[in-house]
């Protein structure tokens, strides 16, 4: 009895190695599994993150290239405003001067006689005579044509 005993604890504790074996193989496999499905896992986040990150930087140099053109922009529009502001400037101080000392006649240079010819052409009126031409010129430069022009033009 006893050495049947023996052969089934013998058995019994084969049993057991092969059950601890397996346990450990089982134990193996499913750390080689896991081990494998983390880096499956991280390979694919790192790919996702990389896509946004490229993305994200041709949005970037897609806006950096958008702020150069607009102040760019922002620069000549300054440019633009300096210059009208400076003939602004100039053409308020002439008719302050007009204005001011009462001048009723003043020396034409080119650049006023262009204005009256514009002037002129824009109001489609014909002049026939000369005297008719100089009634129009002296009013052009009358101080109460001018207020009124001034006035009008605010």
């Amino acid at each position: 009895m006893l050495s049947d005993a023996e052969e089934r604890v013998e058995k019994l504790e084969d049993s057991l190695e092969d059950v601890e074996d397996c346990i450990e193989d089982c134990l193996e496999d499913s750390r080689d599994y896991v081990t494998m499905s983390l880096k499956s896992t991280v390979d694919k986040v790192n790919e996702l993150l990389n896509s946004h990150r490229d993305k994200l930087m041709e949005r970037n140099d897609a806006l950096k290239t958008m702020v150069m053109a607009l102040k760019e922009e922002i620069i000549a529009t300054k440019k633009a405003l300096s210059t009208r502001i400076e003939e602004l400037e100039e053409e308020l101080t002439l008719y302050g001067a007009t204005v001011g000392n009462g001048v009723l006649s003043a020396t034409l240079n080119c650049e006023d006689v262009l204005k009256l010819k514009e002037s002129i052409d824009k109001r489609h009126c014909e002049i026939g005579t000369l005297d008719k031409f100089q009634g129009e010129l002296k009013g052009q430069f009358y101080p109460e044509f001018t207020e009124e022009e001034a006035r009008a033009k605010l």
